[in-house]
């Protein structure tokens, strides 16, 4: 079980309700996002705890309220039109804001972004009792000339996705990995994701002042 947190599920449907009320109307998104807190709790009763001091805990805390909106609708929210909705809500000036950080053009913000992948796993390897529950970052600084590159084998957000039925919706979480990453001025290049049935989550991060990267 994951220590409660309210932060994201509090903050997040203040700006994606009028997204949801374009998309489902004020009635369906006024009922969702009163179920969804309930839905949001129990979610985190379930989940395998990470450590409420795990720097990657917030990619649960966060992915959960998309997940328990999607599943408060009770199958009145269709993937595509969510993921519609999601784009729009990740794109907004407000949201970019937040979302955004150091320009990965600049090479110091670069190396400060694969420092902090880097003391990720070094947490996780710091926390034996959580190791086996978190993501696991493997590094390959040969892969690729341009950029950042690791890889995960272990998602605790995909464990949890198919244990309790939530495969459905989790690619669209995925894909918020890329709006984040291009809000830093870079480009996510990625082959495979565990939740569409592939071996590893790949993350090759390359500043989106290279047109060609190798």
């Amino acid at each position: 079980m994951m220590k409660y947190k309210g932060t994201y599920i509090r903050l997040i449907p203040i700006f994606l309700r009028r997204y949801l009320a374009e998309q489902y109307g004020k009635e369906l998104t006024k009922d969702v996002l009163r179920k969804a807190p309930h839905i949001y709790r129990r979610m985190l009763e379930q989940t395998d705890d990470i450590g409420f001091e795990n720097p990657m805990a917030d990619n649960i805390y966060m992915g959960f309220v998309f997940m328990a909106i999607w599943k408060a609708a009770d199958g009145k929210i269709d993937i595509d039109s969510y993921r519609s909705v999601i784009k729009r809500f990740m794109g907004s000036s407000v949201v970019q804001k937040m979302i955004g950080g150091p320009n990965l053009n600049d090479p110091q913000a670069l190396n400060k972004a694969k420092e902090k992948f880097r003391a990720n796993k070094r947490w996780a390897d710091e926390h034996p009792e959580y190791k086996d529950k978190t993501w696991d970052f493997n590094f390959d600084d040969s892969k690729h000339k341009d950029g950042t590159y690791y890889h995960f084998t272990r998602c605790p957000l995909n464990d949890f996705a198919r244990k309790y039925g939530f495969l459905e919706i989790l690619p669209v979480c995925c894909e918020m990995d890329y709006m984040t990453i291009a809000a830093r001025h870079a480009v996510l290049h990625r082959d495979h994701t565990l939740a569409a049935g592939g071996n590893i989550c790949d993350y090759w991060i390359v500043p989106d002042k290279i047109k060609d990267p190798e």
